[in-house]
């Protein structure tokens, strides 16, 4: 018959007759295929051809590779029309054999009426669907992952009728049997090469179930008496390949619903897999966090909804002097701060213990971890002892200086006038600089010990930032300064003294970290209840880490060039202690552009003043 024929035949057919190259891309699709699914050739070859249900997309794949080893298959199934109707169709299903190779299929369809071959085949199908959904429940159910594969393995077997049945893990290049049932115990942990096993022929074929009657003697399966049959499906989790089920057959041939059930059990087998995989991830985990837990050098606690302690590690032990028979059921034997903060504490022995805490939203629990701190408390006592005896051996020198300057005064006439003049810029220069360091020290000292006397009353802000900002324009030839203050800017309640303080160490970290020049800005303004000032530089700016470290006692921070310009640390500390005396506060911000914002904030005064004694 030649070419012509041929195609006359298949344009004469009642029956729509497709032809598929092996990757399932239409090679023919004759005039009744055209007129049965509405698409026509020139539309769908080249293509795959869209017409399988998504639900039966495994039973189409099975018959093929059914097929593909020999033989034919008929089936009832649906097919889609290209309008979305769903077509019952009969299906008969045969490879495309070119020469002695297997280059495709070739697949006839026309509708049919319902028979009773059809619907004894559908109600076996449907009885062993309803037994697959069964079996996944009971495989769900269990954690254990050699016992999950093993259950997989024995599944296999009722549901296909096949002799015996395994399932192989993928290890990198190897495959291991790790789930077997009807197979010598002794083949399980047996492993063989990726790429010369089956499942690498699959992989290769880039399909998901797999029959092989050819070759079979060479495998560990032969081991199985009169083993003539391999279906092969691929198992994975997360997507990626994780394992493939085999159903072994001696004694009868699998058909296309034994292909469609692997094909789906081996899908299950996956999710079953991967959920006792997650299941033991959890347990390492939770191991893993037990040894922490225990390990742990900080004091950990976990707390109940009352606030009751369940959970009390062997250092909460050690740094409280309670063991967990002593507290579990109990509160802890301190105080706790609120989420998110820290409270320092000292323990009846002594001890002082910084606490923090974390609320699990989930369970309502309380995660508490609390660690010694005793010796960075005794620490910032001596930092204390320090200031206090720096600033009184400070005074010796200064008093020697100004003597110095007094003894100039006296002889006066003896020297040169050079001598005289640079003598005295000296020392005057060098008393001012101790000076400012011994105040320094000295507010220090007092903030740290809460000591700091600040008189609460009303004055005007406006008056004091003006003050402040005078005469700086010709400190640099560097800098810019530009002060903005609006008319009617209320009075604040706070110490004018202390707070000309503030903004004087506010605008000299302004000039000294900004040593390249540019503007500085004070602004000022009214803010709910509060009155805001604002001092911006265009300088190095502070790291987001260090913006509040800045303000505690002795800092200087590492990054950039900020510690070039030296100091003892108390600066902003001094800041910080007296803006919180008066009741306001103060913090460091990026400015937009780069570089710092400085923002003092005061209480604005009420309409209705009163006095307020000192505190």
């Amino acid at each position: 018959m030649d070419d012509g024929m041929a195609r006359a035949v298949l344009d004469s057919s009642p029956n729509a007759v497709i032809a598929l190259d092996r990757d399932q891309t239409v090679l023919v699709w004759n005039p009744a295929a055209e007129r049965l699914f509405g698409w026509t050739a020139a539309e769908l070859v080249g293509r795959r051809a869209p017409i399988v249900p998504g639900e039966l997309t495994a039973e189409h794949n099975a018959v093929l590779e059914r097929v593909r080893t020999g033989g034919q298959v008929s089936l009832n199934t649906k097919r889609f029309r290209r309008d979305g109707t769903v077509l019952d169709v009969r299906v008969d299903t045969s490879a495309l054999i070119q020469g002695s190779s297997v280059t495709g299929y070739v697949q006839v369809h026309h509708l049919i009426q319902d028979d009773q071959a059809a619907r004894d085949r559908g109600a076996r199908r449907a009885r062993l669907v309803r037994r697959l959904t069964d079996v996944v429940g009971d495989i769900n159910a269990e954690l254990e992952l050699h016992t999950v594969l093993d259950r997989i393995a024995a599944s296999l077997t009722e549901l296909t009728g096949a002799d015996a049945g395994g399932f192989v893990l993928i290890e990198g290049e190897r495959l291991r049997l790790v789930g077997a049932h009807q197979l010598p115990e002794s083949l399980r942990e047996a492993t063989a090469d990726l790429r010369t096993s089956l499942v690498g022929k699959l992989l290769r074929t880039g399909k998901t179930v797999m029959l092989e009657s050819h070759g079979l003697g060479d495998l560990i399966w032969a081991e199985l008496p009169g083993l003539h049959t391999i279906a092969l499906g691929l198992a994975a989790v997360g997507g990626r390949p994780y394992g493939a089920l085999y159903a072994l057959f001696a004694k009868r041939k699998p058909g296309h619903v034994e292909l469609e059930l692997l094909e789906l059990l081996a899908g299950h087998a996956g999710i079953a897999a991967g959920n006792a995989v997650a299941y033991q991830d959890v347990l390492r985990q939770r191991t893993h966090e037990r040894a922490v837990f225990d390990a742990s050098a900080d004091g950990i606690a976990v707390l109940d909804g009352p606030g009751r302690v369940i959970q009390w590690n062997p250092a909460a032990g050690e740094l409280t002097g309670f063991g967990a028979d002593d507290v579990i059921g109990r509160p802890p034997p301190f105080p706790l701060p609120p989420p998110g903060e820290k409270l320092t504490f000292q323990l009846e022995t002594g001890r002082w213990l910084d606490v923090v805490s974390a609320e699990i939203r989930q369970t309502g629990e309380v995660v508490v971890d609390f660690r010694d701190v005793t010796t960075a408390k005794e620490l910032e006592e001596a930092k204390d002892l320090f200031l206090a005896t720096t600033s009184h051996e400070l005074r010796t020198p200064i008093t020697v200086v100004r003597g110095f300057a007094s003894t100039l005064d006296a002889r006066w006439d003896s020297l040169a006038d050079d001598e005289r003049r640079s003598a005295v810029h000296t020392i005057a220069e060098r008393a001012r600089s101790l000076g400012l360091l011994m105040d320094h020290l000295l507010l220090g000292a007092r903030a740290g010990a809460d000591e700091l006397a600040v008189r609460i009353e009303s004055f005007d802000l406006a008056d004091r930032v003006r003050a402040a900002t005078l005469g700086l324009p010709e400190l640099s030839d560097r800098h810019q300064v530009e002060v903005v203050i609006p008319k009617g800017l209320p009075h604040v309640l706070g110490d004018a003294l202390a707070t000309d303080i503030v903004l004087g160490q506010l605008l000299e970290n302004a000039f000294k970290y900004s040593p390249d020049g540019g503007l500085i800005s004070v602004e000022a303004w009214a803010e709910e209840n509060k009155v805001v000032v604002v001092v911006d530089d265009e300088g190095l700016g502070i790291a987001p880490s260090d913006r509040d470290r800045v303000f505690e006692r002795f800092v200087q921070v590492d990054s950039g060039d900020r510690r070039r310009f030296g100091g003892v640390g108390l600066g902003l500390y001094i800041v910080r202690s007296l803006a919180r005396a008066q009741g306001g506060e103060v913090s460091a911000h990026p400015r937009p552009g780069g570089g710092t914002r400085m923002r003092l904030a005061l209480e604005a005064v009420s309409t209705i003043e009163s006095d307020t004694p000192t505190r």
